[in-house]
């Protein structure tokens, strides 16, 4: 816990130039595949992710050529950080019918499987959805349905990484900025596993809740994390340095659990020249640029 290593930050929300050298050495920038607009193949693309900036990607598992994949990670040096779990918002865990969860842990299962034959190690998980019944029942039949692939996680050493989103579960949303995340730990807790930790979106709950502090409150179940940008006064998501996130605060609160890993960006994308800026906005907000 290093609660004062960043004891004078610059008071503009939106730099960390006083905590420059936090988290340099510990954090790790990677971005969603589908980010990268250029390139006709998981090679080229991986070349441009790699010349942008960025330490690693993130594909969609499954439904990526094992082999195309294992070779672009061969011919550039840039690994598969993890991946994003297919179809998770179409086919839920906490969906009334037996058979939708059913497919949907075979997709899970499938995901892990493919993130670890190309050397990753989380799979990027939304659990499921509000609409789908009580917050009991959503709570209740995702924890029952995700807990059957806890083996295969163990087995190959691929985290499952729950996303905070917008999915009307474990939050309020119609309610205001003042939430916590006591929840979302609580529903992590429940799996009672290693192997189930949380992604963190640093800009999906800005609307709801002091970002820093759901941070805090989440802690070491926090594997690794998303990031965009959200404006509480226009009410919508902006690139990762714009808004008015309070990223000194974000930064202090990772160095207080004392995180460690990878941050994926998660904007629009583009060519390499949009996506050169992505990674210096991610460097601006973090303070790690040189």
């Amino acid at each position: 816990m290093l609660p004062t290593a960043l004891s004078a930050f610059a008071s503009f929300p939106g730099s960390a130039s006083a905590a420059s050298s936090g988290l340099k050495g510990r954090f790790y920038k990677t971005l969603k595949i589908g980010m990268v607009k250029d390139g006709a193949t998981l090679a080229e693309k991986f070349v441009i992710a790699k010349e942008a900036g960025f330490d690693g990607i993130e594909l969609n598992a499954p439904g990526y050529d094992i082999e195309e994949a294992r070779a672009a990670v061969a011919a550039t040096g840039l690994p598969v950080d993890g991946t994003v779990c297919a179809s998770h918002w179409e086919v839920r865990h906490s969906d009334p019918d037996p058979g939708a969860r059913a497919k949907a842990l075979e997709t899970l299962l499938a995901a892990l499987e493919a993130t670890h034959a190309v050397g990753g190690h989380t799979v990027l998980l939304v659990v499921g959805h509000g609409k789908d019944g009580s917050q009991d029942e959503v709570w209740e039949r995702s924890v029952a349905n995700i807990s059957q692939a806890i083996p295969l996680a163990s087995r190959l050493g691929v985290g499952i990484a729950v996303e905070n989103v917008w999915n009307e579960f474990c939050y309020d949303h119609k309610g205001g900025a003042d939430q916590s995340a006591d929840k979302l730990a609580a529903y992590i807790d429940a799996f009672a596993s290693p192997w189930v930790g949380m992604q963190f979106d640093i800009g999906n709950h800005w609307k709801y809740g002091n970002t820093g502090d759901w941070i805090r409150t989440l802690g070491k179940r926090i594997t690794k994390l998303d990031v965009k940008g959200f404006s509480r006064t226009e009410g919508k998501f902006t690139p990762i340095d714009q808004g008015d996130i309070d990223y000194v605060d974000v930064t202090k609160a990772l160095l207080e659990i004392g995180f460690h890993g990878w941050c994926a960006a998660e904007v629009g994308g583009g060519d390499l020249a949009h996506l050169k800026g992505v990674a210096s906005a991610m460097d601006q907000v973090f303070g790690l640029a040189d």
